[in-house]
């Protein structure tokens, strides 16, 4: 319950008081609510990024920064990545609370059976080029769903809001493992309803009509857990982007695309190949790891250690522990000579170095969920220009539960952030032959 006392606010120049409400959340920080600022005092608040503003009132996922705490519905994720599975955890951030047997069996059946896409979306991924990057594929299909479900685009209707949540949990995979497929000039897999989610989705990326495949269950757990810790991550800028989008009353397949759409953005969803990149750089190069490091704190390089750091983590990102764990196990199932472990190896000598520096100890540079999530990624055989796809199957649950939230909000507005004016005063316009 949220439980109000008041700020008082002193205009200086005309000495107008006007007190705010300073809302306490259930847990986290104090807020004050500057609705009447301007209408009270004429001001605006100037905040770059939002760094400082609330945007919403939620009730899904609780972040703590400095503590180092990340929970979903009110669950750990220590707890969820150890002991739940990624459809159980849709169930829980869609409905609020874990599903008993019946509920999570109806669940299953409800996503499974919506996977298969419309067969003019072969057509659809037929117009793009063979090497157009997939996350491009991702933001033109999933915005054309709109196009085949628009009996269920009523964004006003609970139940065709729960229909349009259904749809894109269960075809993410669909569309994601195509987006894959048609780049290399492979055939498209059906999904199969006799595998579970994330079997489903390894099944569509690899099979072949012309062999049997079955999914490795090391990889399988290893993709799933991924997803799990995937799934939310509380006001972001793609999920932001998403009730931004939504809050103009868009179909709920526009605004999931829009969320791809800034997902996509290499200071976003593509650091975990950022990261990739710099520790083959690191091994291509035959410098030790001390370099690197020495490197990342001179301020005349402009070298960074990707994966470290976190703009709301001032303490260990709890997903990057787990992670750590899952590489572990993963590329000890692969064998001790396999091609991934050198990467792995030198992630953990980076971290440990990193770990007892006061460089990065005083600067809260820690370990973020994408340090080690591109090695497990590369290991299942999943390439680079795949990475953002695969945080996208994920976090699309997030998306379309923060979506359904805001639209049952009645404070819920049209989003119209103000701006802080610095251009040009009023001028008068001058003719051509005069300039």
């Amino acid at each position: 319950m949220l439980k109000k006392n008041t700020i008082t606010l002193k205009d200086n120049s005309t000495g107008k008081e006007i007190e705010l409400p300073i809302l306490r959340p259930s847990e986290g920080t104090p807020t004050i609510d500057v609705r009447s600022l301007y209408r009270e005092l004429g001001y605006f608040t100037y905040d770059p990024g939002f760094l400082s503003t609330a945007s919403c009132r939620s009730s899904i996922t609780f972040m703590d920064g400095e503590n180092g705490i990340l929970r979903y519905r009110g669950y750990s994720i220590e707890e969820l990545a150890a002991k739940s599975t990624f459809l159980e955890t849709c169930y829980l951030l869609m409905y609020g609370d874990l599903p008993n047997q019946d509920e999570l069996k109806e669940f299953d059946v409800i996503i499974t059976h919506h996977t298969i896409l419309h067969e003019a979306f072969k057509r659809f991924y037929s117009g793009f080029r063979r090497d157009a990057h997939p996350m491009a594929i991702m933001v033109g299909v999933v915005g054309a769903l709109s196009a085949f479900y628009q009996e269920e685009n009523d964004v006003h209707d609970p139940n065709c809001r729960l229909i349009s949540a259904h749809r894109l949990i269960s075809k993410m995979p669909t569309i994601a493992a195509w987006s894959y497929r048609y780049a290399h000039g492979l055939p498209f897999m059906y999904p199969k309803n006799s595998l579970d989610y994330s079997s489903n989705f390894l099944y569509m990326m690899f099979a072949t009509p012309a062999e049997d495949y079955t999914p490795d269950p090391v990889m399988v757990k290893a993709l799933d857990l991924l997803l799990i810790l995937h799934a939310d991550h509380e006001q972001n800028a793609s999920t932001s982007t998403v009730r931004l989008t939504g809050s103009s009353e868009a179909n709920p397949f526009a605004a999931v695309a829009a969320g791809i759409a800034s997902l996509w953005g290499p200071a976003h969803g593509g650091a975990n190949e950022a990261v990739i990149r710099m520790l083959m750089d690191i091994i291509e190069s035959g410098k030790d790891v001390q370099h690197y490091i020495d490197r990342a704190k001179d301020k005349t390089d402009r070298f960074r250690l990707m994966g470290f750091g976190h703009r709301v983590y001032k303490n260990y990102d709890p997903r990057a522990r787990i992670i750590r764990k899952v590489c572990h196990d993963l590329l000890k199932n692969l064998g001790a000579n396999n091609e991934y472990q050198q990467l792995f190896d030198l992630s953990v000598q980076l971290e440990e170095i990193a770990l007892k520096d006061e460089y990065f100890i005083s600067r809260n540079l820690y370990p973020n969920v994408d340090f080690y999530s591109g090695v497990i990624l590369l290991a299942m055989g999943i390439p680079l220009n795949m990475f953002t796809v695969i945080f996208a199957l994920a976090r699309t649950v997030g998306w379309i539960t923060h979506w359904d939230e805001m639209m049952q909000d009645p404070e819920s507005r049209i989003g119209r952030p103000r701006q802080l004016y610095s251009g040009e005063l009023t001028r008068k316009y001058v003719k051509l032959e005069k300039r």
